[in-house]
């Protein structure tokens, strides 16, 4: 399915993968990875229900966005995607964040609230080790060879890019990019959001395994749920799926509630 595409400055930042439909009932922003791209969430308009619009964030340095350098800090980062979303926040919406991913969509959904714009009626984190719980980010200030032993260790990057010198060298100051705003980022302060979240967790995953993720309690005053499913930090085909329907039953439920 070609991607969908909106003019507007914002529109660089949000990426479409089915039908341009404006009578869905719910938009869900999606997150990526470190590394990563909209791209990864590419099928997910078509295994989520049809009321919920799909839109993927697409940061720079990849993909269409290549040829602009990627942000490597997280407030800025979260101020611009703030300020592309401020237009696109009507129907309800909910934000998923995956890894690095999860820790934007805090950080934009925190700085929405310091605006006075809408939350989001329910935040989804997966793959990313609590706030709260302060541990250091691999990766971001070590040595390319340490990064790439990192990357492999973790999973999710195309073997190709490894195989290739001319890909590795144009991938590595992206993900280099990426992990710096997780790294860097400072202690979350003020009050949690008032917003019902739910964390996923790969019960194979050592980066941020069940005991490390159950902390995302403190990021909301609002219910909090902790799924775990099957795989590693990139979850295999049985735990994606099982991530996808709880998400689509959490949020025919938030739907139902906005009727």
């Amino acid at each position: 399915m070609a991607a969908q595409s909106r003019r507007g400055p914002e529109a660089k930042w949000f990426r479409r993968f089915g039908p341009a439909y404006e009578s869905r009932a719910l938009r869900l922003f999606c997150f990526h990875y470190a590394g990563g791209s909209a791209a990864s969430f590419r099928d997910w308009q078509s295994l989520l229900p049809p009321y919920v619009e799909v839109v993927a964030v697409q940061l720079p340095g990849r993909e269409n966005r290549f040829a602009e350098q990627p942000f490597r800090d997280m407030r800025p980062l979260a101020e611009a995607i703030a300020d592309a979303m401020a237009g696109e926040l009507n129907p309800p919406y909910a934000c998923f964040g995956f890894s690095m991913g999860a820790r934007v969509a805090l950080a934009v959904s925190h700085l929405l609230r310091e605006r006075g714009l809408p939350q989001p009626s329910h935040m989804f984190s997966a793959s990313s080790c609590a706030p709260s719980r302060g541990r250091p980010v691999r990766g971001w200030n070590e040595s390319d060879d340490m990064l790439i032993a990192y990357l492999r260790e973790l999973g999710g990057t195309a073997a190709e890019i490894f195989d290739s010198k001319e890909l590795l060298d144009m991938y590595l100051p992206t993900v280099r990019a990426d992990l710096t705003v997780v790294g860097t980022c400072p202690p979350r302060s003020g009050l949690p959001l008032a917003v019902p979240l739910r964390a996923f967790t790969g019960m194979d995953d050592t980066e941020a395994p069940p005991e490390l993720m159950r902390d995302w309690y403190r990021e909301t005053s609002a219910a909090f749920n902790l799924t775990k499913v099957s795989g590693g930090h990139f979850f295999d085909p049985a735990g994606t799926t099982e991530m996808i329907n709880q998400i689509a039953s959490d949020l025919e439920f938030t739907v139902r509630n906005h009727m």
